[in-house]
């Protein structure tokens, strides 16, 4: 199978993930509950992977790296930890993890706006931003990368932005983690930074990353057993238990942290430059074929791995599905980014998502160009 799925899930992983999952569920029980092998082993493998992220985003405190199952479960902790009351202001190509938490705080009255800008458009994106700003605004969301086009936003203007504002930042990095360096320690007003585990880091799915980095109240939206002051029944004040209940995924996180491993020794520039010139490429094929619109930024510094386009004659499903049985896997429609559809003018028909990973060939590039050309001649109707 030719995967070009992987904002999505990467669905090939380091084979030292692979081991250690396996290794870990050999031989790790369960963090902070008790004080035999098994337990001191899970409590090492989960403080390690905590270090590996520390270390690749300039993180002081390991302990501020707080785990969670994936990067819905950590902008819902963000999200709803910091919103209260008022207004938030998001872009307008956030992922529904973002738009939907937002939706259900409409019944304690928050109202949020959509920052419109075309794509491609940093300047215009940050603009934007400013201008839906308001007196009652309480807290400001922006996706490093889109899920959808692989535009990349402005984020370390708009903490500066946010900085200057008084207003807290939420970052969701689900599809910049792992290609897109973010130095933490440069940031002022994110608040938050949210990351699933199984994409960028080659993680294991059930993984998941939230970045503590500021100091403002933050309440829990989930509390229980955590393996220290349990003689209390209110939940621990410190990190990162106060925001880690429940047994933890010791063996996804084993897993996880050999995946951020291979990163860091890959190098997260080197990734993101293979990512970037199988997209040109791909890009540049599709756009000679007639009836295919592509989704691809002039200037390749505005664009990650991700790549969209849509055919005249063919539905995205269709098309996608005729991919699928030449072997090669893709994603079509709205990809639980309605916004951002809306907001690049392909909503409702979406489009058809490439995303090469760090283990994409330029082989596997060109079986899909010829796989998209053959589907294409046989022209199903729509």
């Amino acid at each position: 199978m030719v995967f070009l799925d992987n904002a999505a899930t990467s669905y090939h992983k380091p084979p030292a993930v692979y081991r250690a999952v396996r290794d870990a569920m050999r031989t790790c029980a369960s963090v902070g509950r008790g004080g035999y092998a098994a337990a001191e082993t899970a409590a090492a493998r989960v403080y390690d992977c905590r270090v590996e992220v520390a270390e690749l985003m300039h993180v002081a405190n390991p302990e501020r790296v707080i785990f969670t199952y994936n990067a819905t479960v950590a902008l819902n902790m963000a999200i709803k930890g910091l919103l209260h009351r008022g207004h938030a202001v998001i872009s307008g190509y956030e992922h529904n993890a973002v738009v939907r938490p937002l939706a259900s705080l409409a019944r304690y009255g928050i109202t949020y706006t959509a920052a419109q800008a075309p794509l491609f458009d940093p300047e215009g994106l940050l603009r934007a931003f400013e201008a839906c700003i308001r007196p009652e605004t309480e807290l400001v969301i922006c996706n490093h990368v889109s899920n959808v086009f692989g535009s990349i936003a402005p984020v370390e203007a708009l903490d500066a932005l946010c900085y200057e504002r008084g207003l807290p930042l939420v970052i969701d990095a689900s599809q910049s983690a792992g290609t897109l360096s973010l130095d933490a320690s440069r940031l002022r007003a994110t608040e938050f930074l949210c990351m699933p585990g199984h994409k960028g880091f080659y993680g294991p799915q059930g993984t998941g990353v939230m970045v503590h980095l500021g100091e403002r109240p933050c309440t829990t939206i989930l509390e229980g057993g955590t393996g220290s002051s349990s003689a209390s029944y209110e939940q621990p004040v410190f990190e990162p238990d106060r925001f880690e209940s429940g047994t933890h995924n010791v063996a996804g996180i084993a897993g996880l942290c050999e995946g951020i491993r291979f990163v860091r020794r890959e190098g997260e520039a080197n990734i993101l430059g293979r990512e970037r010139r199988l997209v040109r490429y791909i890009g540049s094929e599709l756009q000679k074929l007639d009836g295919v619109t592509v989704y691809m930024s002039r200037d390749p510094e505005l664009q990650s791995g991700v790549l969209s386009f849509r055919s005249r004659d063919l539905e995205c499903e269709t098309l996608a599905e005729a991919l699928a049985s030449a072997g090669i896997a893709v994603r079509a429609g709205l990809h639980c980014a309605p916004l951002a559809h809306i907001t690049a003018g392909t909503y409702p028909g979406g489009t058809v998502r490439v995303s090469p990973g760090a283990f994409t060939t330029q082989r596997d590039a060109e079986k899909l160009i010829v796989a998209v050309r053959a589907a294409l001649r046989r022209r199903i109707p729509s």
